[in-house]
């Protein structure tokens, strides 16, 4: 079909029409983009987000509720000194506790007394020196007991060492973890009492909160 001698009516309809339908898509995204920007976004609740939920007893609107959460979150703060957003105590991590458990080891081993060997020697050569008067010799029997007294005063002396290093060590592990418990329990203890700061002004106002 030869369109060249139709109306310019008709070849204007036919431009009309194409262009309206290439706006279409364009105009629906656009409509899409303005109704998600136009939907509020939903409040955060103060109750829920230290663990708590709140029921209007009064039939308070959700704005009504939302101004009282808030004013009452702001109330329990000041009223118990404690934010319930502020992080928990953190633990030491394993490094920093086994350093701590090594250098309480090294002091303990430090502080053990260093007379074992000097003991060791005296009680060795007084037992030397009884065998020695026996045998004929006394100063040779003093001697021989005496080295020998020394080399047991140090074992002894590196035993106690050893075996206060490892108390040490032990100790300073049960403390960690008592400490790190106590830590944990006041925190909690915090947290409880803002939230019955809490609930007494949401309680005062008509909610009742679980």
């Amino acid at each position: 079909m030869n369109l060249s001698y139709r109306s310019p009516r008709l070849w204007l309809a036919l431009a009309t029409g194409s262009a309206f339908l290439a706006m279409l898509p364009a105009r629906a995204v656009a409509q899409d983009a303005s109704a998600g920007a136009a939907a509020p976004a939903a409040a955060a609740s103060p109750a829920k987000s230290i663990g708590m939920f709140a029921y209007p007893k009064n039939k308070q609107t959700p704005d009504e509720q939302s101004k009282d959460e808030n004013e009452c979150y702001a109330s329990a703060k000041q009223n118990s000194g404690v934010d319930p957003q502020a992080a928990a105590p953190a633990a030491p991590s394993a490094d920093q506790q086994q350093a701590a458990q090594k250098d309480a080891a090294q002091q303990a081993g430090k502080d053990v007394p260093k007379g074992g060997t000097v003991k060791g020697s005296a009680k060795g050569a007084a037992g030397g020196a009884a065998i020695g008067a026996i045998a004929g010799d006394a100063g040779t029997g003093a001697a021989i007991g005496a080295t020998a007294g020394a080399m047991a005063g140090r074992r002894q002396q590196k035993k106690a060492q050893k075996a206060a290093q490892q108390q040490a060590a032990q100790q300073t592990a049960q403390a960690q973890q008592q400490a790190q418990g106590q830590a944990t329990v006041q925190h909690q203890a915090q947290l409880d009492s803002f939230k019955r700061a809490f609930s007494a002004c949401m309680d005062a106002r008509g909610y009742s909160v679980q």
